[in-house]
């Protein structure tokens, strides 16, 4: 169903495409002196065909310009055409985005020849979108454009065009040169560091009240905040009325063990008791004034409203709320949890079999279901090793690989399952590009280079190791080449069509 599906979804792309052909152009435009560019800035792709530049003539631009964000064209905006330099005045020609949303197609005529610095920018509602293309000749005439440009070699490169790219997932990204580290598979939680979570429950049977708002789940809490109020049971050892009374009662033996303690103290002055006795009623006095101090606190922890305050002892989100306000819990019952999630732990569980490669680990990367981009890892940047278990679990037959890392935009969630990929030593140097641009076609390992906005060329490669999301290229390409990392499979597909599809221009 899946081949099915791609195969169906590319004959569309395909019908969309071909359905229109090019329009014919002049005999005097030389078509085949034309100039097709590709030009990457730092937010925009820019693809341009245009006929030879003769003065005097117009000459018609077809510019498309793709978002490197999303990789889907610029649907608004106002193009403006540069010609300037050498010994003719800058000359400026304009359009507007086309009938087909990230074209523009302006009428190009050039006043006077020779070599010019051509430039195109267009003014979109984000931003200006600006690509210096350098140098291009504007001839005489049609006859020393021929001359200039002679005939061009069949292009044996696979078309597919911007508007097939535009409406499936597509990207493309530079290969660099950088370190790559062996990995290991591992599946693995997220959860918080042990002193970053907490799980406030009931000290005693009662009544849960609210203090204030009653707590909810993400709300921002600061350590001894009070979240609630608990009314203990009446008839209880610790209801309202009881521990008053207990207080009570420990303040009036607090007087008395005063009292006592002065009256021992001037029958002692007087010589009418033994020293002993005063030591034994200063001991009294200091076990009645602890007695009462306790009792005061706990009557106090009530609080004006009656209950006994619950207070977060952590600074932190809540991230469960057990009960809700007027429900009667018991004790030990959980009410809150609260835990501090801008510090995450990645605890994966290495298989057995896998433990002999797993080296020092310095880095993890992981995956998280509904999220697009992988999460990384790096030990001294934005995590570090906390340990690496030394038993294999008895039922699993895995070890446990903690990492603890800064969740700094609060994204991730306790609880997720992640796919991940622990990372050992410090690597070696190599070509790296996304593991997505790799294809296995029929056990050989494939990459589509871009080698103009709508030309790709299926290039053999060896891989080498792997490292989260990127893979080494031990052969095949070179740094700085555009590697399709998304969508290469339906350019796979495009190969088994007969012939190159038309634009819709």
């Amino acid at each position: 169903m899946k081949t099915l599906t791609l195969a169906t979804l590319l004959a569309l792309l395909l019908a969309a495409c071909g359905d229109k052909q090019a329009a014919p152009i002049a005999a005097d435009h030389h078509e085949e002196a034309g100039a097709k560019l590709t030009h990457f800035s730092e937010r925009s792709e820019l693809f341009v065909e245009f006929p030879a530049l003769i003065a005097g003539q117009a000459a018609t631009f077809v510019a498309h310009f793709t978002q490197l964000a999303d990789f889907k064209p610029v649907a608004q905006g106002k193009l403006t055409v540069v010609l300037a330099g050498e010994n003719g005045a800058e000359e400026r020609f304009f359009a507007d985005v086309s009938a087909v949303p990230g074209i523009f197609k302006p009428n190009v005529t050039p006043k006077t020849s020779g070599e010019r610095e051509l430039t195109l920018i267009v003014d979109t509602p984000s931003g200006t979108l600006t690509h210096e293309l350098g140098p291009v000749t504007v001839h005489a005439d049609a006859k020393a454009a021929a001359a200039a440009h002679g005939t061009h070699a069949e292009d044996s490169a696979i078309t597919f065009t911007k508007e097939q790219q535009w409406k499936i997932d597509f990207a493309t990204v530079e290969a660099d040169k950088g370190l790559v580290r062996a990995a290991v598979t591992a599946t693995g939680t997220l959860k918080g560091v042990p002193d970053g979570e907490a799980q406030i429950v009931a000290p005693a049977a009662g009544i849960l009240r609210a203090s204030g708002a009653f707590p909810r789940i993400g709300q921002t809490v600061k350590k001894g905040q009070v979240l609630a109020l608990l009314t203990p049971r009446l008839g209880g050892e610790s209801d309202q009325a009881t521990l008053e009374a207990a207080a009570g009662k420990a303040r009036i033996g607090l007087e008395q063990a005063r009292r006592e303690r002065e009256r021992m103290e001037v029958l002692f002055k007087d010589e009418a008791v033994a020293e002993k006795r005063l030591l034994e009623a200063r001991a009294n006095e200091r076990i009645a004034a602890a007695e009462a101090q306790a009792a005061g606190a706990r009557a106090q922890g009530l609080g004006g409203g009656g209950g006994i305050a619950l207070k977060s002892p952590i600074d932190g989100v809540i991230a469960d709320v057990s009960v809700s306000a007027g429900a009667f819990v018991n004790e030990g019952a959980p009410i809150v949890h609260v835990a501090d999630t801008a510090k995450l732990w990645l605890e994966a569980r290495v298989p057995e079999s896998e433990i002999g490669r797993l080296g020092n680990p310095s880095g993890a990367a992981f995956a998280v279901d509904g999220f697009a981009q992988p999460f990384a890892i790096e030990a001294g940047k934005n995590g570090r090793l906390v340990a690496v278990g030394g038993v294999v679990d008895a039922q699993t037959r895995t070890v446990p690989v903690v990492f603890e890392f800064a969740n700094t935009e609060g994204k991730l969630r306790l609880g997720m399952t992640v796919k991940a990929q622990i990372l050992s030593g410090d690597g070696n140097a190599a070509v790296r590009v996304p593991a997505s641009a790799v294809q296995d076609e029929s056990g050989t390992q494939v990459v589509y280079v871009q080698t103009g906005g709508e030309s790709f060329e299926r290039r053999i490669v060896q891989t080498g190791l792997r490292d989260g999301e990127r893979i080494a290229i031990v052969a095949g390409i070179e740094p700085g080449q555009r590697i399709v990392s998304k969508g290469a499979y339906l350019i796979r597909l495009s190969t088994s069509k007969a012939g190159p599809a038309g634009h819709a221009h």
